[in-house]
């Protein structure tokens, strides 16, 4: 039963994550709400233990800083390359992750 209701929730989850410019965030991060998800990590699959309150997967990926609340160096950083990112909202948290360019395509 806790596998199908995953599973209905990563399809919901997938079907709510867009792309957005870092600027489309701002007021998100000016809340403290914008949460970097790393390049290593599935975006759905974290936004899953988040919803579920998995808090010994979060706490890991924290403490690897595999996840962390976007700081004021990255948001300027991100401000100034106009970032892509993928972005899904998990009440009150806002999960971001660079958008992958693939090698070779634009």
């Amino acid at each position: 039963m806790k596998q199908e209701q995953d599973d209905e929730l990563k399809k919901r989850l997938n079907m709510e994550t867009s792309k957005l410019r870092w600027t489309e965030l701002q007021r998100h991060y000016a809340g403290g709400n914008v949460v970097a998800v790393g390049d290593d990590l599935d975006l759905i699959e974290v936004a899953v233990s988040v919803a579920r309150d998995d808090t010994e997967s979060v706490r890991k990926w924290m403490a690897d800083g595999r996840l962390a609340r976007v700081g004021d160096i990255q948001a300027a950083a991100w401000l100034q390359a106009d970032v892509e990112l993928w972005a899904v909202v998990i009440k009150p948290w806002v999960l971001v992750q660079r958008v992958q360019r693939v090698q070779g395509l634009h």
